[in-house]
Order: structure tokens, then C-alpha cells, then sequence
């Protein structure tokens, strides 16, 4: 199981795009791997063969470096694997001593004890290369033996099944039960698919498994939320001028592009963190990292929880810009394709929930950022008016609410934001500049 992100302690098997059989280049995408944060395809980077797939679609819960699938160099050494299994590669096993491997191998034995052990050593490894066959390279990794600290019996000291077996037994390189825990790798993953029986009608309930993601925000939001002193500062924002500006710049684009007001609001944002740097910064610990750039994550609901795709250099770029990455970015989130870096860091959060109706919220902040924006809807509010005849007229208004880290933005320092934050939407034109 590859690690496919810093914070992966475990991961699901997806769908093998590969065969058993199938040749293998580097760069082909062998399986999609279910990470903490998404869905990511792994590219395996050697050349070989697909001998064997140990881990099916839908396998959970494996724990990094677990065997998923074998990988042999030479075609001719598929066949070895046809009944392999990794349960049997930990105790001794008539279909395992059988295999085409271990005949020669066994026939080698006397022949190669003539050789002192300085010999021995440097026809296994050939120089730089080690010479070992595949099944012994498998249980050398199960164990955590280095094939370079083993004298091969095989043919020209090649290193088989037998050396690997006896260097355990007779040096304890590794400790006994250590063989058996590859074998119970799997085991959580067949505990998880009976777990995820739906439970009897009469019972009144249905359980659904926990997939990664959810537990990694789970365990994430926790802590961000016992550990980060939050505080709230809220702000109104007359958003007339946006949406006057807004309609007559779409109607200007004829399709080409279509901005919401996500879009202002993110630039706006971006445009405040410039004025107000201190709140573009994080909490590192023994210092506080201030950022050159404005690096937006936006919070995007996907079937599988919450994701944050970042929006790059938002400060650098034009509304046009901004509505084409989110676009695009929140579409890969929602489909699972989002890479590594288009999701881990940034410097800022957004999350608005103002197409759902919802006036206002308080959001939990987005470890290592500092603080979160949390945007509600846009309604009409009246609002005194000495220039009507009434006296008041009808705004459209939308709240907004910055919950920041007490670490590292102070209270007056979060207010001068939301004051920026409110002059560039009320006045957007001053955007462009």
C-alpha cells in the first residue's frame, strides 16, 4: 500500500487498471488507491509484470506498505504465483514448496556450499544487483530481511525461498511473530466487509462504514476545535454593487464565463489578506509563517465528506481566473481526481453556505490555516435612506463571520480584515486595480 499523501496511515483498494499477466511501464496506472483525503491513481515507476493481486477491489482500512499485488521481472515467473497467498507464505506450505521456484533451488543446495561465504556474497549480489527470486524477494519484504546480508544457495548465488527461511530461523534477523502480521493485514479488511452488513429491518437503523476521508475529518476537526482557541468576529456586507457589477459582466461574456458571487468573494478576500497580512499566516509551533501569497482553500462538499481544494495565487489573478479554478478544481473533487497538492496547504479558508439559505455560521478552522471566512446568503434588508421619500430603502445584504486563531490573529487584527473584506464587495470595481 504506497502513501500517497503525508497524512496517510492506511488506504482502500479502488479498481486494479491492470490484469494479472499484464505488463507493467513506468508511469502506468496499476490501481486507484481510496486515501485519507481522495481517490488518487497510482502510478507505478518500474517495469515488470503483474504476478498476483493480494489485495482486491475494495479492500479497507490496509495499513501503509501492506503487500497489495506482486510484481515479477521476468514473464516466465508468473506462473509461480498462480496459488500464492500470504497467509501460506508465513508457515511452511507443500503448494508453496512445490512451486516451480524451489526445485531447482533444492537441487542447488550441495553444489553451492563449496563456495566461502565471501564468494557466496558476491555471486548474490552481481555487483551492485542483487539476484534473488521474486517469491524470495516478497517473503525478504514481509519480514524485513536485506537481501544483501544473505549468501544465495540458488544457482550462481542466487538468493530463493530456502535462505530466506533459514537466515530467519538461524541469525533472528527478524522476530517470530513478525511473518504473521502481512497475513493479518487483510484480516481488518474482511472484519470491515462483514461489519458493513446492514443491520435487520426490525432493528430500526443502518450502520454505514466510515470511509477514510470522514475519519481523517473526524479526527482533524477535533482537534482543530479543542485545540485551536477560537474566537468569532461578524460583518454585514452591502453586496448591491456586486451583483449590478456581476450580472453586467456575464451578460458581457456571452458564455465564455459565468461569475458567482463566490468569485468576488474569494478575490475580496484575497485582496484583504494582501492589506492585512497577519491573518494570511499560520501557527507553526515555535514561530508564525507569514505568507507571500493569498492560496485559497475552498470548502467543497463531496459524496464522500468535505474537501478543501486550494485556489492558487488568488491575489495574482482576475475574477475570470479564480471562476475557471474553482470550477474546475471543485468538479475533480466531487469525481475523486484532485492530486496531492491541490488539496494540502494553503493559507486561508472559505466556506460558504449561502446557497443552501443559510444567513450565517460559525466555521471550525482549517489546520495550519489561522482563520476561516464562513459566508451566508444574500437578503434583502431596509436600511435608513435620507434620500428616499420614505426615509429607508432595500438592500441586498450577506453576513459573513472570520473565526481566527487567538495565537495568531488578535482581535483587532480580525477586524481590520473584515473591514477590508467589506470595502473591496462594496465598492468591487476597486478589485481591478
Amino acid at each position: 500500500m504506497p502513501a500517497l499523501s503525508p497524512t496517510m496511515t492506511q488506504g482502500n483498494v479502488g479498481q486494479w487498471q491492470k490484469k494479472v499477466g499484464d505488463k507493467i511501464e513506468p508511469g502506468d496506472v496499476l490501481v486507484e488507491i481510496e486515501t485519507d483525503k481522495a481517490q488518487m491513481d497510482f502510478e507505478f515507476q518500474d517495469e515488470g509484470y503483474l504476478a498476483k493481486i493480494l489485495s482486491e477491489t475494495g479492500t479497507k482500512d490496509l495499513s501503509i506498505d501492506s503487500p497489495i499485488a506482486i510484481i515479477v521481472e521476468n514473464e516466465s515467473d508468473i506462473a509461480a504465483f498462480a496459488d500464492f497467498s500470504l497467509s501460506e507464505a508465513s508457515v511452511e506450505s507443500p503448494a508453496i514448496d512445490a512451486s516451480a521456484d524451489q526445485a531447482p533451488a533444492a537441487a542447488a543446495v550441495p553444489a553451492a556450499a563449496a563456495p566461502t561465504p565471501a564468494a557466496a556474497t558476491t555471486a548474490a549480489t552481481g555487483g551492485d544487483r542483487i539476484f534473488a527470486s521474486p517469491l524470495a524477494k516478497t517473503l525478504a519484504k514481509e519480514k524485513g530481511i536485506d537481501l544483501a546480508q544473505i549468501k544465495g544457495s540458488g544457482p550462481r548465488g542466487r538468493i530463493v525461498k530456502s535462505d530466506i527461511e533459514s537466515f530467519t530461523a538461524t541469525q533472528a534477523v527478524a522476530p517470530a511473530p513478525a511473518p504473521a502480521a502481512p497475513a493479518k493485514a487483510a484480516a481488518p479488511a474482511a472484519a470491515k466487509a462483514a461489519s458493513a452488513v446492514p443491520a435487520a429491518a426490525s432493528a430500526g437503523y443502518t450502520d454505514t462504514p466510515v470511509t477514510n476521508m470522514r475519519k481523517v475529518i473526524a479526527t482533524r476537526l477535533t482537534e482543530a476545535k479543542s485545540t485551536i482557541p477560537h474566537y468569532y468576529l461578524t460583518q454585514s456586507i452591502n453586496m448591491d454593487n456586486v451583483n449590478k457589477l456581476r450580472k453586467s459582466l456575464n451578460t458581457a461574456a456571452n458564455g465564455a464565463y459565468k461569475l458567482s458571487v463566490n468569485d468576488f468573494v474569494i478575490k475580496a478576500a484575497a485582496s484583504a489578506l494582501r492589506d492585512v497580512p497577519d491573518v494570511n499566516s499560520s501557527w507553526q509551533g515555535e514561530f508564525i509563517r507569514q505568507h507571500h501569497h493569498a492560496d485559497i482553500a475552498v470548502a467543497a462538499a463531496t459524496p464522500a465528506g468535505l474537501i478543501t481544494p486550494i485556489v492558487k495565487t488568488c491575489d495574482a489573478k482576475g475574477l475570470k481566473a479564480i471562476s475557471s479554478d474553482v470550477r474546475d478544481l471543485v468538479t475533480r473533487a466531487r469525481a475523486n481526481k484532485l492530486k496531492p497538492e491541490e488539496f494540502q496547504g494553503g493559507s486561508f479558508t472559505i466556506s460558504n453556505l449561502g446557497m443552501y439559505g443559510i444567513t450565517s455560521f460559525s466555521a471550525i478552522i482549517n489546520p495550519p490555516h489561522s482563520a476561516i471566512l464562513s459566508v451566508g446568503t444574500t437578503e434583502q434588508r431596509l436600511v435608513l435612506d435620507e434620500a428616499s421619500e420614505k426615509g429607508f430603502k432595500a438592500v441586498e445584504v450577506m453576513s459573513v463571520q472570520l473565526s481566527a486563531d487567538h495565537r495568531v490573529v488578535d482581535g483587532a487584527t480580525g477586524a481590520q480584515f473584515l473591514k477590508a473584506l467589506k470595502g473591496y464587495l462594496e465598492n468591487p470595481l476597486t478589485l481591478i486595480l
